[in-house]
């Protein structure tokens, strides 16, 4: 099985390799003038070093210019030839419809012999591609656009050539006045012009890949021993000792050991706001350190580290195809011969029919304009471009905003998804408990109301302890030593700091100490999903800190975003009822389904489904994994587990669901590109094949001219490239 993908210039291939090998297969192709390279560095006689200067688009950098200057170079000389042959064609009209003094016998004779020169060298040098299209076809019998051009452009220069050998002969059987050497070098020149602009666009859709390419380090400064030394990045090897300085990129992923500094992560979280990393955060290949400096253990290098595997889920996604790309296939796999086909019998029918009307000389000379005109003009390039190039661009797009799309079938459901399933912790919620709130009633300042409780819940062993400790490490706070320690088995805690006793724990500890004390506070935090940690003495209630899995900054713009766009939203989660439908209502969720289990979520996915909605899941956790895989398209946040990455469609990094509105206007732009594309590629085919035949001319006398015939056909290539790269400029 073989999936090719004309607008990354790669194929997938599955193939027994007890049968055959790449090295066969490429010698298969030949015949249809391509050749296969197996994607890998050394395949492309490249170092991994060098292999960053890989496009995605089966060529290096430097391979994919070179080619880009040949085509230059052809353009360079053609265009000038193509110039010179449309003034000739200007003046001998506009001199035939007695516009301007006809031109002198001598102008004509040197015209005569200088237009066969000129074609001459266009077809055989500059249209030397096309030639070999001919060569193929007579050969194997394989035909693609190359072949309609050769055919069309030869029949042209050879029927010309006729005439000019065997003009006194000819004379009385044929109109030896109209020569097509003219077509022939202006179609040639048209056509290579359009080659030159599509590869220079093509060359732009790879961009991204490039960009991310270029985020990373080429080099690493590492201490080994006692000796520091700068070495290739891919030689670093897991464990060692990475000395990042200021301004410098960080080369592989890794943990903090020593130091501290602000690191911009654009590259991972789209965020231009540099993060700050301290001792036993972690920081990931491709960021870009701001100020201090700091060393790092790596744990990821290579093909590991998170940027490569961001890189490879981009080629993928750009070299995937999408289910609408399946029409243009089928339409593609045919045309060619249906092409030929017809313009042979357009050529008969003027040869038959035109006769009676026209004559013979008229009529052959009407008939072979009309059979050039279909081979030229029918081209099915734009059909061929007209998806995978809007691709390429909207996975790019999404890439540098950083959303990850693993598939192009992925990017075509998600425009159809009517129904957004969140899970509740980790997606709408940070994922972890967080101190939320102080409510002070004593005479101490919050910050020692914090430290106090802070130094008693270093230690316990209980969840929310970390999250009071994680509050007091960020207000810098110092914890004080705690004597006589003690846990209360399902009440709290309480220990001795600087010779008074204190206590933290829930309400029934706050029971056994017969404090007076208006609850009421306290019972409708909890029913917003709350917990409360009092801290006390034997004598009074000193605060209520309130502890809870706080909800991500942007989950209520994230919600309203999706609304706006027509979508509904639904909550799934494990968690008490009164929590999920507190933050339900907070962040402005549709629906909300609590205290479930995974098996749970997925029947609700298929329900939904069933009542015939197209369902995207976002979701975090190993739990979700099902649902995401059952949902139309799975979204995983990248700060998640790595099966959920895995199962999912699009991976969100940073985990920002803000990022769900703008993948789903990504998803709509492109398809809207991909629908625009071959809308006209179709419409283009379907009115100029018929205009080309003559079939306008016994009604309104319409012919179409080669010559035109080039350059609609390279304009509408270059049109459907350039309108896939609309969508880099379009606001998600």
């Amino acid at each position: 099985m073989a999936e090719v993908n004309y607008g990354t210039e790669t194929a997938k291939i599955n193939f027994d390799e007890n049968k055959t090998n790449p090295q066969h297969l490429s010698e298969a192709v030949k015949k249809l003038g391509y050749s296969l390279e197996e994607e890998s560095a050394e395949a492309m006689g490249m170092s991994v070093g060098e292999h960053s200067e890989h496009l995605g688009l089966n060529q290096s950098k430097q391979d994919k210019v070179k080619e880009l200057n040949e085509l230059k170079v052809k353009v360079i000389t053609a265009i000038p030839l193509a110039v010179i042959s449309i003034i000739i064609m200007v003046l001998e009209i506009l001199s035939g419809y007695k516009i301007i003094t006809p031109l002198s016998e001598i102008w004509m004779e040197f015209f005569h012999h200088l237009l066969p020169v000129m074609a001459t060298y266009m077809l055989l040098v500059v249209g030397k591609p096309y030639l070999l299209g001919v060569y193929r076809f007579l050969r194997y019998g394989q035909a693609n656009m190359d072949t309609l051009i050769g055919i069309g452009t030869s029949a042209a220069f050879i029927y010309s050539f006729i005439i000019t050998a065997f003009e006194e002969s000819l004379t009385g059987l044929l109109n030896v006045e109209n020569t097509y050497y003219d077509v022939a070098i202006v179609v040639i020149a048209f056509i290579t012009l359009g080659k030159y602009l599509e590869a220079k666009s093509k060359l732009k859709t790879g961009e991204a890949i490039q960009s991310l390419l270029n985020l990373g380090a080429k080099t690493a400064l590492v201490r080994r021993g006692t000796e520091e030394k700068e070495i290739p990045v891919n030689e670093v090897t897991p464990g060692d000792l990475v000395i990042v300085k200021p301004g410098g990129k960080i080369a592989v992923d890794g943990v903090v050991i020593e130091g501290a500094s602000f690191v911009d992560e654009s590259m991972n979280t789209g965020e231009p706001m540099p993060v700050q990393k301290k001792i036993d955060d972690q920081v990931v290949a491709g960021t870009l350190n701001t100020s201090g400096s700091f060393i790092f253990r790596a744990t990821k290098v290579g093909k590991e580290t998170l940027l490569a595997q961001i890189i490879k889920m981009v080629e993928n996604a750009q070299a995937s195809r999408a289910p609408i790309q399946a029409l243009a296939d089928k339409i593609s796999g045919v045309f060619v011969p249906v092409v030929l086909a017809l313009a042979f019998l357009t050529l008969a029918l003027w040869l038959i029919i035109g006769t009676n009307y026209l004559g013979f000389a008229q009529a052959l000379s009407f008939g072979l304009s009309s059979f050039v005109g279909i081979l030229v003009i029918a081209c099915p390039c734009a059909l061929g471009l007209a998806t995978p190039t809007a691709i390429i661009v909207g996975v790019g797009k999404g890439a540098r905003a950083g959303i990850l799309i693993k598939d192009a079938t992925t990017l075509q459901k998600l425009h159809k998804v009517d129904t957004i399933v969140f899970d509740k912790t980790g997606t709408i919620t940070k994922g972890k408990p967080e101190l939320v709130s102080v409510k002070n009633y004593s005479k101490e300042s919050e910050e020692k109301i914090v430290g106090l409780l802070a130094t008693l819940e270093s230690r316990s062993e209980h969840p929310l302890a970390e999250a009071v400790l994680r509050e007091a490490k960020k207000r810098n706070l110092t914890l004080e030593k705690v004597e006589n320690f003690e846990s209360l088995k399902g009440k709290g805690l309480r220990g001795k700091i600087a010779d008074s006793e204190y206590f933290a724990g829930n309400l029934k500890l706050l029971a056994e100490l017969k404090l007076n004390f208006n609850t009421n506070e306290i019972e409708t935090a909890t029913r917003r999903g709350q917990t409360p940690i009092i801290l006390a003495t034997t004598r009074e209630v000193l605060a209520v800190i309130m502890v809870a899995d706080a909800i991500k900054p942007e989950s209520r713009d994230a919600i309203k975003n999706l609304h706006q766009l027509g979508l509904k939203t639904v909550m799934l989660t494990g968690d008490h009822h009164n929590t999920a439908e507190a933050i339900a209502r907070e962040v402005g969720i549709d629906e909300v389904l609590a205290e479930i289990l995974p098996a749970d979520k997925l029947a609700k996915i298929k329900a939904l489904q069933t009542a015939g909605h197209i369902v995207a899941m976002a979701g975090d956790g190993v739990n979700d994994a099902p649902a995401l895989a059952q949902a139309e398209v799975g979204i995983a946040m990248g700060t998640g587990t790595d099966v959920a990455i895995e199962t999912a469609g699009i991976t969100l990094l940073g985990g920002d669901i803000a990022k769900i509105a703008q993948a789903i206007k990504l998803s709509r732009i492109t398809m809207r590109g991909i629908k625009q594309n071959l809308f006209w590629a179709f419409v283009y085919n379907l009115i100029g094949i018929p205009l080309a035949a003559g079939a306008f001319y016994p009604i309104f006398g319409w012919l179409l001219n080669p010559v035109f015939a080039g350059f609609a056909m390279a304009a509408s290539s270059v049109s459907v490239v350039g309108n896939s790269l609309r969508i880099k400029a379009k606001k998600l």
